[in-house]
């Protein structure tokens, strides 16, 4: 038996959990504003300014989702204007190792993947 269908079985709910922090996890913005607030807390604007790409909506609703999951939290200073700034919770910490490995993984067999797409698109 898998891991998965261990957990899965454990669980007894289909996957279904898994599948909800895969879909957070590994989103396209995800694992970049974590890798970004590894280096310490920030406030919106530097985080957005640091986050290539991303638009002031998706950074909202995106880090919004990540205070909910316990990843991120936010502290707003009571200052005028107000200060708000995000930092990774333990939580969220606890995610760089996995993600350095995917990433190294990712480094280490993108090569590999590209000639395979490569010949995959020559047979068809």
């Amino acid at each position: 038996m898998s891991e998965y269908e261990h957990t899965c079985m454990i669980r007894g709910d289909g996957g279904r959990t898994l599948r909800a922090v895969l879909d957070r996890i590994c989103n396209k913005w995800t694992l970049l504003i974590v890798a970004t607030l590894d280096r310490g807390s920030l406030r919106f604007t530097d985080l957005h300014q640091q986050v290539p790409g991303i638009s002031q909506r998706m950074l909202t609703l995106t880090l919004r989702n990540l205070e909910r999951d316990g990843l991120v939290s936010r502290t707003v200073h009571a200052e005028v204007p107000p200060r708000v700034e995000y930092a990774l919770t333990p939580t969220g910490k606890s995610l760089i190792p996995p993600a350095l490995a995917l990433a190294g993984w990712a480094i280490e067999h993108v090569s590999h993947m590209e000639a395979s797409r490569a010949a995959y698109e020559a047979r068809t």
